[in-house]
């Protein structure tokens, strides 16, 4: 075994409820809202439809049906090597309008006969409470999380589930990078995070603001309720963190990277500081934008930080002041834009690959926070061929992870960042959330099914499989 790593490191993979376990109104589960989201495509973006519209294609329905697959999933699992499956929990499923007094018990058992399969084949369930969806009914009925009667209603529902695997889960997390949502250009983002759907631009800002402080109060006040239910819960947040660097060492170039990156820090400063950087308040004030938050909620942020930062790395950006450089103008950094980054290559989907860039996030995270990192997200999608023989040769992936696997270990190894552990996303081949497709492949586990919802759903092993076995049972060591 390698001496590199920690021996308890927590090899694992990533999926969502949503992207993975279909049954989408099975068993008492009400609609939810990533079951409104058509599928989309490699720059088609997804629609969302104000409830379910026949004739539309709602990938998510069905998904890859882990909710009744699953025990032969964790047979994979355990032969891959997991230590720890992150996945996270219907809320839906368990208040299927989310304003139910008493929770859905076909739900809960599901969870219960889940979480019991995994620890018996000896994989630790690592679970998101809020992972891109929320019941549809409170978008209908509140209009999202910026009205704050949602607040006590994610309470209810974290309090339910707490309560009821308080034996069975350690590692939970509260939302699911709420940061993502942060400049509200992204109208995908902010529905799955908010369940909002802003029609008017002058009030975008202030209420994609307003709503993740009252994510933030929620979250708060629901560690709290955990941490009475089991002491023992090591309950974090989950943040996307995509650094964005000076393009070039011009001042101000530097200065516009300090002001971009604000906007995810600002997300994962309260869930540790417990309280609204001034940064924030300055800009507010600058943009005339008042937040609701009274001195009682103001409180709960205090009590209710975080354990650990848990976070997805998949890529970073680059941002210049120089007027020959060409890129996207950004709204709040006058005179600064996005520009690609000559230094790096990119996914088919215009994503940049960066893996130092993970060993930079993992440094300045922890020096920023002083708090143990689990990364709970990095991966690869591509396009992945099925040859004649049924196998899938996709050495760009092997590739891929291996490159940030490095740059995690130096991490660890060379700088003293405490790390937890590292789920790959889409550990087996899952809905993507952002296009909805299931051709956008991120797993060491193929699914024999295509973007328009064909195939047979079954399941075979792909070269990453057996090298990510390799990676697991050397602990790192042999990658």
């Amino acid at each position: 075994m390698s001496a590199k790593m920690p021996k308890d490191f927590l090899w694992g993979g990533a999926i969502a409820a949503h992207q993975a376990e279909g049954a989408w109104n099975v068993a008492g589960r009400g609609m939810s809202t990533a079951d409104v989201m058509t599928a989309g495509g490699n720059g088609i973006p997804r629609k969302i439809t104000k409830g379910v519209i026949e004739g539309e294609y709602y990938p998510n329905h069905e998904a890859i049906d882990f909710y009744h697959r699953y025990k032969e999933d964790i047979q994979l699992f355990k032969e891959l090597g997991l230590k720890c499956l992150r996945t996270s929990i219907s809320w839906s499923r368990i208040y299927p309008t989310g304003t139910e007094e008493e929770p859905n018990e076909a739900g809960l058992q599901y969870y219960d006969d889940l979480f019991d399969e995994l620890q018996a084949n000896g994989i630790e369930p690592v679970i998101t409470l809020s992972h891109f969806e929320m019941p549809y009914a409170l978008y209908e009925e509140f209009g999202g999380f910026a009205n704050k009667e949602v607040i006590p209603l994610f309470v209810k529902f974290a309090k339910t589930v707490f309560q009821r695997y308080r034996d069975k889960v350690t590692y939970w997390m509260t939302f699911n990078e709420i940061n993502n949502q942060a400049d509200g250009q992204e109208p995908l983002h902010v529905w799955t995070n908010s369940a909002m759907i802003i029609e008017d631009d002058s009030q975008k800002e202030a209420l994609v603001f307003q709503a993740g402080v009252n994510e933030l109060i929620a979250s708060a006040a629901a560690v709290i309720e955990g941490k009475k239910i089991n002491p023992e819960f090591q309950i974090g947040c989950m943040m996307a963190y995509v650094p964005v660097y000076p393009y070039s060492c011009a001042p101000a170039d530097l200065m516009a990277s300090v002001k971009a990156n604000e906007r995810r820090y600002f997300y994962s400063d309260v869930h540790v500081r417990g309280k609204i950087p001034t940064y924030v308040q300055k800009y507010w004030a600058k943009k005339g934008i008042t937040i609701e938050i009274t001195p009682e909620e103001q409180a709960l942020l205090k009590a209710g930080t975080v354990d650990y930062i848990g976070f997805s790395y998949y890529m970073s950006g680059t941002i210049s002041t120089l007027d020959e450089v060409a890129g996207t103008p950004t709204e709040d950094i006058p005179g600064a834009k996005i520009v690609s980054n000559p230094y790096i290559s990119a996914s088919d989907w215009g994503w940049p690959i960066d893996p130092v860039g993970l060993r930079y996030v993992l440094n300045t995270i922890y020096q920023r926070y002083d708090l143990p990192l689990f990364i709970v997200e990095n991966g690869f999608g591509a396009y992945d061929q099925l040859t004649n023989e049924q196998q899938v040769h996709d050495d760009y992936r092997i590739t891929y992870l291996k490159e940030h696997i490095e740059q995690m270990e130096k991490a660890v190894v060379e700088d003293g960042v405490p790390l937890l552990g590292y789920t790959p996303w889409g550990i087996i081949d899952i809905v993507s959330f952002g296009s909805g497709e299931m051709e956008k492949r991120y797993g060491m586990i193929y699914v024999d099914k295509d973007n328009t919802g064909k195939g047979t759903l079954n399941r075979l092993k792909k070269d990453s499989f057996a090298w990510y076995q390799q990676v697991i049972a050397s602990n790192g060591e042999t990658l």
